[in-house]
């Protein structure tokens, strides 16, 4: 996410190393690379120069704490402006009306409103642990209605039917009555989006605005189209009172441009982004967590958050007893790691999310090649018996014949994951012993290639 500028960001920072104080000099030099660094990742020229005045009066105000480098000073400048720009704090959805709560999507066709939609209901009913209904309004696009009705059952929330001859706002006052009805806490509605905004397109969600007066009114917008998105929005937001904007396909945007515009340019503060078509995809927008990725330092906070909601803690209690007996870290708890890591977004997203990975890394890791080659390795376990799996080192040429057979790989694909095993077993062995996390880290300084893990 937002890799290339993370990238250009760092190096601009990384200058100022070995000068003794923050000057005008130094800081206008910086602050140039800086302006370019928004100005490629398409952030909206008004939000670049502003930006940039804020953060050149306070590197050379009374802001900066003396005790710092010059590079750490610039830095906490930028991270504060950065947190400013994207709206200081996080912006919760409001749930304290009276039932069914009605939030209401909006935006222009293939943004991700369906998708978010589920993304939503689902958030809700896992973390808010709220009972939740999703309709659809959109009579235009083929299948639209059949999308949501496939995803409501997914994510386990109820769905009003509707159909593509009844009107977007009958639809929008039946799916009201019939959630109060069904006492539901929550009622998701899906809208029709255009390939770009007409006046035919607002009329029409004006009106089941009016009809239904939503709590939330969230604008979906694609994070990739930059600046245009945050236009988009303000267009929306001048046509209907938004609460809110979510950002989607966050993990394909390399440059920043929506999400450093979106508030600044609208005045609405951006709620969630997400990420993929999975349905666990869609994260709270915290500003000062995606300031501090944007500056490389990663989000260890997020990273927690979602290893506390997405990992089976049973297990990882199981192997950390295990470990810590000193008994052997097998392929099946080598294939249980890779399945939490699929869980969390796998390991791209987990590399994101940690401080001190440089720009090449992650883009390295969101290749799709990863996830690939991680299926395949559960793949090779899952083609092994039980006993090859807890005794790994009893595999020989016949038995890796007959696993790369079974699995649709090659012998040395085998091998690979033997010894990416025996890598992690050594690793495992020193966690488990005196000084154990203290030990690993030092055993693993210096492993993780440029290309990234060595599946």
């Amino acid at each position: 996410m937002f890799e290339n500028l993370t990238d250009r960001l760092s190096k601009t920072l990384q200058n100022l190393r070995g000068q003794g104080r923050l000057t005008e000099d130094n800081i206008r030099d910086s602050l140039r690379e800086v302006r370019m660094a928004l100005l490629e990742a398409d952030v909206a020229l008004p939000v670049v120069k502003e930006f940039i005045e804020a953060v050149r009066v306070k590197a050379l105000g009374q802001d900066v704490i003396t005790s710092l480098s010059p590079g750490q000073a610039l830095i906490k400048v930028v991270n504060d402006e950065l947190v400013s720009i994207m709206g200081e704090s996080q912006s919760v959805i409001d749930l304290n009306h009276k039932p069914p709560v009605v939030v209401l999507m909006a935006g222009l066709q293939g943004a991700g409103k369906t998708t978010t939609a589920a993304k939503l209901a689902r958030r809700l009913r896992e973390a808010e642990k709220k009972t939740v209904m999703v309709a659809s309004a959109d009579v235009y696009r083929p299948a639209a209605i059949e999308q949501l009705k496939t995803l409501a059952a997914e994510v386990g929330a109820e769905f009003h039917p509707s159909s593509n001859e009844q009107q977007p706002v009958a639809i929008a006052r039946d799916a009201v009555s019939a959630a109060t009805r069904a006492s539901v806490d929550v009622l998701i509605l899906d809208t029709a989006g255009r390939l770009a905004i007409d006046e035919q397109m607002m009329d029409e969600i004006r009106a089941i605005h009016d009809a239904v007066d939503p709590a939330e009114t969230l604008f979906v917008v694609d994070s990739m189209t930059g600046q245009d998105a945050a236009n988009t929005a303000k267009a929306f937001n001048d046509a209907l009172p938004l609460s809110g904007v979510v950002l989607t396909k966050i993990d394909g945007d390399a440059r920043g441009g929506a999400a450093l515009s979106v508030r600044h340019i609208t005045g609405k503060p951006i709620k969630f982004i997400g990420s993929g078509e999975k349905t666990d995809a869609l994260e709270a927008f915290h500003p000062d967590r995606i300031a501090s990725r944007i500056l490389g330092m990663g989000d260890i906070l997020s990273l927690v958050e979602q290893a506390h909601e997405k990992v089976d803690h049973e297990k990882a209690e199981r192997l950390a007893r295990k470990v810590k007996k000193g008994r052997g870290f097998d392929l099946e708890d080598l294939r249980d790691q890779f399945t939490q890591m699929e869980k969390m977004g796998g390991l791209g997203n987990l590399i994101d999310k940690l401080p001190g990975m440089g720009a090449g890394v992650t883009q390295a890791m969101q290749n799709p090649q990863h996830g690939k080659q991680m299926k395949r390795m559960v793949a090779i376990i899952d083609s092994m018996t039980p006993m090859e799996r807890r005794r790994p080192e009893v595999i020989n040429g016949s038995r890796k014949r007959r696993v790369a057979q079974g699995s649709g790989t090659q012998i040395q694909d085998v091998n690979r994951l033997l010894k990416q095993h025996k890598q992690m077993q050594r690793m495992m062995k020193k966690m488990g012993s005196k000084g154990g996390m203290a030990n690993m880290m030092r055993g693993m300084k210096g492993r993780l290639p440029p290309g990234g893990m060595p599946f």
